[in-house]
């Protein structure tokens, strides 16, 4: 009994004087949570009622100390519970704000502690500019960044591809961070494909992005025809036509240079009429000759040029359109000639390719034209593709060698160097070695004399299977079936691997 006085004693001197025993009123606020960028809950508690509260709510504002006077969100709950939860709504985002629990009763409103806290901000504002300079594998966009949404933009640019809705994780570019307008350059695009584009902004609220716009490239790829009175001599056996669009040598571009038209066109002629036409028809566009050297006009007459083999240059981006004719003579040069005069090889009209029969020796060599180092190429390392002012060639066996040079596919270039030999059950290496052959300069064949028996053979390259000729020797095949030899003897036997023709002569 002596320790109850003692309690009841230390609460009536805390409080006032009724006819219970009542502490103050009094309230903390407890807690802030689940912020958003528009929306916060905060939590207040009822520490004592006093003679009790009717209203209970929180208070809040971008200043501190809050009242009642200011913003405030009452609590709709039972007035029961000590603690009550109040969700703020139609805040600001990215916006600091200071919050208070506040209870009214019939002593009037008294307030908890004061709790600070910043909304979430909001994904930024972008835009999306229309499409400009749009060609085969290029073309220009961009935005505008007008918001930041609270939070700093830390990447923006545009997304884009062939489906609607690109997003970043698709294909996009990187222009920089910041708010304020951006240009992208988009680049390697597919000719005549619609492209879908969305500006897009980082922050740390996520990726927010602007309206979405399309476009058409245009055409990529470039195939111009060379009809002309040249034609048929030039290319015997072709199949090829005079003055017939579509049935004439081609010259082209290619996705990543779509307005540089090339190509190498043989001229046999003394003097060779032609034009370029666009189509492989005459419906046009189809250019000739105009006042200007090297300018092409599509009301002009026809081009001339002089017997030769030429490489073609259209540039098809400038207006008017530009051209160039350079006549060349191709061969080889490197190691074996200290780099300097190159060693010729001969045009051939019947298989469209340059060749030789040359004596390599162990090193690199480039393909030159006109002796100088204007036109040449080389070729990556394991590769017969050839690249303008690529890589050397190595040569790694000391040998007499075939060399072709196929400029006939515009841009698609390719060369082969290959040493020959003959192998087969009648040969004395059998089907395990080759006997080499030897080029004969006089005849223009490789060569050589051995002897036979009875049996089969087949002519391989470089001492490998991955290049061999077989079949019938008047037209053989790469690949083609073994070459039988009735009887044993003394055989010269020779092949011209350009021709794909071979003799076996019993002496």
């Amino acid at each position: 009994m002596m320790l109850f006085a003692v309690v009841a004693l230390a609460i009536t001197a805390c409080t006032k004087e009724t006819s219970e025993i009542r502490l103050d009123p009094a309230l903390g606020t407890n807690k802030v949570f689940n912020v958003t960028s528009n929306s916060a809950t905060v939590t207040g508690f009822v520490v004592a009622e006093g003679d009790g509260f009717t209203e209970r709510g929180v208070c809040y504002d971008v200043a501190p100390a809050p009242t009642v006077d200011k913003s405030k969100a009452l609590y709709t709950g039972a007035l029961t519970n000590a603690a009550y939860d109040v969700t703020l709504t139609g805040l600001s985002y990215a916006t600091t704000y200071y919050a208070r629990a506040y209870a009214t009763g019939p002593e009037g409103t008294v307030y908890g502690s004061e709790r600070t806290f910043t909304t979430l901000p909001v994904l930024a504002t972008v835009s999306t500019a229309e499409a400009t300079d749009i060609e085969g594998t290029t073309a220009t966009t961009g935005g505008d960044v007008s918001a930041d949404g609270g939070a700093a933009i830390t990447a923006k640019g545009v997304c884009y591809g062939t489906s609607p809705n690109p997003t970043i994780s698709g294909n996009k570019t990187t222009d920089g961070d910041g708010l304020g307008a951006f240009v992208s350059s988009l680049t390697g695009l597919k000719g005549l494909t619609t492209y879908y584009v969305r500006a897009y902004a980082t922050n740390s609220a996520g990726t927010a992005y602007g309206n979405e716009i399309t476009f058409t490239t245009l055409v990529s790829v470039r195939e111009w025809y060379v009809p002309g009175d040249y034609v048929e001599a030039s290319y015997p056996g072709s199949g090829l036509a005079n003055w017939s669009p579509e049935n004439s040598p081609m010259v082209k571009s290619n996705e990543a240079d779509p307005n540089n038209v090339e190509g190498y066109i043989y001229m046999a002629n003394a003097s060779n009429w032609f034009k370029f036409a666009s189509q492989p028809n005459w419906d046009g566009p189809n250019y000739g000759v105009d006042p200007t050297p090297g300018v092409l006009n599509p009301a002009g007459d026809n081009l001339n040029l002089p017997a030769g083999y030429y490489k073609i240059n259209i540039n098809a981006g400038v207006d008017p359109m530009t051209y160039t004719a350079v006549a060349m003579n191709w061969g080889i040069v490197g190691g074996l000639t200290g780099w300097s005069s190159q060693l010729p090889l001969t045009y051939d009209p019947a298989v469209r390719v340059w060749k030789g029969g040359i004596h390599l020796t162990a090193g690199p060599w480039k393909f030159r034209a006109n002796d100088n180092w204007d036109y040449n190429y080389g070729a990556p390392a394991g590769s017969l593709n050839l690249v303008a002012g690529g890589d050397n060639i190595e040569t790694t066996v000391e040998d007499d060698y075939a060399i072709t040079l196929d400029l006939s596919t515009p841009l698609t270039y390719t060369y082969r160097a290959d040493r020959w030999g003959i192998i087969g059950s009648a040969t004395p290496g059998q089907w395990n070695d080759d006997t080499n052959m030897t080029w004969d300069a006089v005849n223009g064949v490789f060569t050589a004399t051995m002897d036979l028996t009875a049996g089969l053979i087949k002519f391989r390259a470089n001492d490998d299977w991955g290049y061999n000729f077989g079949g019938d020797l008047a037209a053989l095949t790469v690949g083609g079936g073994d070459i039988p030899i009735a009887e044993a003897g003394n055989y010269t036997i020779t092949l011209d691997p350009w021709a794909q023709v071979a003799t076996v002569t019993k002496n």
